[in-house]
Formats: structure tokens, C-alpha cells, sequence
């Protein structure tokens, strides 16, 4: 399974996440994913984990971010990596744009196109 080749950002759809969370799946085969998580001020990417390696790169907003239980501000230009396994979350402090890199990819995130429940 793999994504297009070009991917234009007005042609994909953006799944509400609710809780003032957005999803767009940008580009993605069987080992790498990308995905742009788009937040308004006060959502909060609740604590979890999985057993993905984590890139993400905040391209907008400032947002506290938890990583096995350390916490710090990160702003426009900033990024963070979270190895497999790692409880991690975000709490968006000033509404900006999460770019995730996900390997594997995350499968579980197909549930809902698959369903044809996306915007």
C-alpha cells in the first residue's frame, strides 16, 4: 500500500479528530507515514504510546510536549522524537501545526477512510 506520488494539500481529505484535533495523511508506503495534526488552542494530544518510531516537527503554534514523562515548550521550528514505546503527549498552547513521521506506518489511522468517515 503506498500514497500517490504528488499529493496537492486542497485534494486530501482532513478527518476531525474532535477535541480540536485535525488530520491530514500527506504521503505514506508500508514503512513511512506523514501526517499534518492541526490544533487549536487548548486541544490536547492526549498521553499514549505505540510501538512506531516518532518524528515531529512543529511547523506553527507553541505546544507543551510530554515525553516519558519530561515536559517542555516547543515553538515554530522545533521538533522532537519519541522511540517506540515512550507514553508521550502534546498540549497546544497557542493553535499551530504538528507534522508527524511515523515507521512503521500507522495503520490504525486508515480506520476511519476506510469507512469513508473524512471530511
Amino acid at each position: 500500500m503506498q500514497s500517490e506520488r504528488f499529493l496537492f494539500g486542497k485534494d486530501v481529505p482532513i478527518e476531525d479528530m474532535g477535541g480540536g484535533i485535525k488530520r491530514q495523511i500527506l504521503g505514506h508506503n508500508d514503512g513511512l507515514m506523514l501526517v499534518k495534526a492541526i490544533f487549536e488552542d487548548g486541544a490536547e494530544g492526549y498521553q499514549h504510546q505505540h510501538h512506531h518510531s516518532q518524528v515531529t516537527y512543529v511547523e506553527s503554534g507553541v505546544f507543551d510536549v510530554t515525553i516519558d514523562g519530561v515536559t517542555k515548550q516547543q515553538s515554530a521550528g522545533d521538533s522532537f522524537f519519541i522511540p517506540p514505546n515512550l507514553m508521550h503527549g502534546a498540549i497546544c498552547l497557542e493553535a499551530g501545526v504538528l507534522l508527524d513521521m511515523f515507521s512503521p506506518i500507522r495503520e490504525d489511522f486508515f480506520e476511519n477512510y476506510e469507512k469513508g468517515d473524512v471530511s
